[in-house]
């Protein structure tokens, strides 16, 4: 419940800066122009998503008789969180990760790599399996889609500020054309900076509800935890070739590498904290 509150403060936080950005720059209009071009330009992403990131990652689809353990854990998931039966494949790579994709629970795919298999066990992977499905059932790719939407438009409307601040100078006088120039750059620049953090933000809170959700479904957040304990220590020692920041938020553990801001930067909280919260599922008198 906390996490889903989150994330709607999170989306409103981001309407209300859109709000803000489009007044600054003359009002309605151009809020809604840059609204719509953000819309255009994540409906493609949106709707082949599955297909994108699939490919990026050389994923190929199973059935049953391909690898009938992996296959019916996901069948033996999917009806117990009231989920239709999704498309199933294994990415060709060491590396231990797994992710769900689909615009809604009738379109989606989960994926494991190879690695992730070889490293769980039974009810670890179960734990992941479950998380990803709890990404599923939770529609995490459209509540992402929206956050970039709005996260995309603000940029717009930066980039169009920049310009409105520099060209709109010359109809006042040089005191006030100052302080409009350095007001609208500084808006321009730091408006975008938030709205990506709190897109951020809204990832880090979808994968606390998945973590959450994903126990509910296995029934054992230990199994869960202990997966994720497992997948931080072996995804930094065997990491994924060609991993995309712009999928990165898929991954049930980042696959990417980051420097001294890869918190306040990162797509995913951190892993102590996490494990920490599955645990304390755990220990919650039933």
């Amino acid at each position: 419940m906390i996490n889903r509150f989150k994330t709607t403060l999170l989306l409103t936080l981001l309407t209300l800066l859109l709000v803000t950005m489009g007044s600054a720059i003359g009002g309605r209009t151009g809020m809604v122009f840059a609204f719509f071009m953000a819309c255009a330009m994540n409906f493609f992403s949106y709707w082949f998503s599955d297909k994108i990131v699939l490919a990026m990652y050389g994923a190929r689809e199973i059935d049953e008789a391909a690898n009938p353990a992996f296959y019916g854990l996901v069948r033996r998931l999917a009806l117990q969180a009231g989920l239709p039966m999704p498309r199933v494949y294994i990415i060709p790579t060491d590396s231990p990760n797994a992710f769900a994709t689909g615009r809604n629970p009738a379109h989606a795919a989960v994926a494991a790599t190879e690695g992730i298999l070889r490293l769980l066990s039974p009810d670890e992977l179960e734990g992941v399996m479950a998380h990803e499905l709890a990404h599923v059932k939770n529609r995490d790719i459209l509540v992402s889609t929206i956050a970039a939407t709005f996260a995309g438009a603000i940029s717009m409307l930066g980039n169009m500020l920049q310009w409105a601040a520099i060209f709109g100078t010359g109809r006042r006088d040089d005191d006030e054309g100052a302080g409009g120039l350095i007001g609208g750059l500084a808006m321009a620049i730091v408006a975008p900076l938030v709205a990506m953090l709190i897109q951020l933000a809204v990832s880090r809170s979808r994968e606390y509800l998945a973590d959450e959700s994903g126990a509910a479904i296995c029934g054992n957040p230990l199994a869960l935890a202990g997966a994720l304990r497992k997948l931080h220590s072996a995804s930094r020692m065997i990491p994924l070739q060609g991993a995309s920041p712009a999928s990165a938020h898929l991954f049930i553990v980042n696959p990417l590498t980051g420097g001294t801001l890869r918190q306040l930067f990162s797509t995913h909280p951190p892993m102590e904290e996490r494990i920490a919260r599955l645990e304390a599922i755990a220990h919650r008198p039933r």
